[in-house]
Formats: structure tokens, sequence, C-alpha cells
């Protein structure tokens, strides 16, 4: 029987490039001279620090659009609370969502049951199996989610007949 897997990734090494890149036109912009912002990596956890809260959404600004030069979804960006650290310093910690929670795995089996489309599906670890008759059905179900799923990024895996 032909199936797919509905799964969520972040490549990690382009990521860390981003977060590279980030770092180093931070150190060189003339408006962060003298000031203690960078971003610190570990695995998929950011930490952003800065000044202030102002200085704070320039770091935030400047990691995305690294992030988007590398072509690294920043859908997956999930912002913590802005936390003063001492003085006047902030900081942010951001986590970098992989994998599919129990949550949006529900919400994409009921859309599929919902448009009673001919297939059956499980939540599988991170990831979401969809098994159908017939190659067309799967491809109509891969419409559905791209349509109605835009808030994370989804990629479609695995396509077996």
């Amino acid at each position: 029987m032909p199936s797919f897997d509905i799964v969520s990734e972040v490549d990690k090494v382009e990521l860390k490039n981003a977060v590279d890149q980030s770092n180093k036109e931070i150190s060189t912009r003339f408006d962060f001279k003298g000031t203690d912002a960078r971003i610190e990596q570990a695995d998929t956890e950011l930490t952003l620090f800065a000044d202030d809260e102002f200085k704070l959404g320039q770091v935030y600004d400047v990691l995305i659009a690294k992030m988007a030069k590398r072509n690294v979804d920043v859908r997956s960006l999930k912002k913590g609370n802005v936390e003063k650290v001492g003085g006047d310093k902030v900081r942010q910690t951001i986590t970098v969502r992989t994998g599919v929670d129990q949550e949006l795995g529900k919400k994409i089996i009921k859309l599929v049951k919902d448009a009673k489309l001919k297939v059956q599906a499980g939540i599988h670890g991170g990831a979401v199996r969809m098994t159908g008759p017939k190659k067309d059905v799967l491809q109509d179900t891969i419409a559905l989610v791209r349509k109605s799923i835009t808030d994370y990024p989804l990629q479609f895996q695995n396509f077996r007949d």
C-alpha cells in the first residue's frame, strides 16, 4: 500500500551557519559596538543576549535574515519570554521546533478524517504516517495538508508505492 510521512525538520548545519553568520555581523555592526549582543546555540535552543529589548529585537532581525538566506524556515522558531539578566541586560530563549508534536499530529489526522479521504493516519514518534489505497489519494492528502497547515513548516517524506 502506498504511504508517506509528514515530518518537520530543520537542517542543523544550516542553522549553525546562520547563527555563526549572525554573530559575525553583530560583532562588526556599528550600532552594536561596545555591547554584549550575541547568539548562543545549544542543539535546538538559541539564546539571544543584548543590552536592552530594542537591541534584542535587532539581534532577532539579523538572525531571521541570515536564516532566510540559508533556507532555514523561520516558522520553526518559537520565541520565549524576555528575561532580565542583571543590570540592563536581557536575554531571550528561542526554541527550534522539530518533529510533529502530538497536538499538531491530532490536528492533521482530524483534518484528513473530516475531508473524508480514504487514508489511514497514525502518529509514529515525531511523524504522521499516511497510508492509502492509491497514490492519487495520497497526493490529494498532501495538497490538503499543505493548504490547511500554514503556521508550521512541514515536509513530506518516504513516499512509497
